[in-house]
């Protein structure tokens, strides 16, 4: 999402999971949620490349349909 927060990730789903500490919706910690707008786009970067990783320990990965 691109709304001036920096190409957040943000989905308007905001609860930590108690277990992960984790939002719900954006799979960042709140500490990364906190710092979003003044971190650096190479930072920011680095987070957006953990979210895949952190999906797949909570949902599990993501497989391709067959038909």
């Amino acid at each position: 999402m691109n709304d001036g927060r920096g190409d957040s990730p943000c989905i308007d789903v905001c609860r930590i999971d108690e277990k992960t500490g984790w939002c719900e919706g954006c799979l960042r910690t709140i500490d990364e949620i906190a710092t979003w707008g003044a971190l650096d786009p190479a930072t920011r970067r680095d987070i957006l490349d953990r979210l895949p990783e952190r999906w797949n320990q909570v949902v599990g990965p993501v497989r391709e349909s067959r038909r």
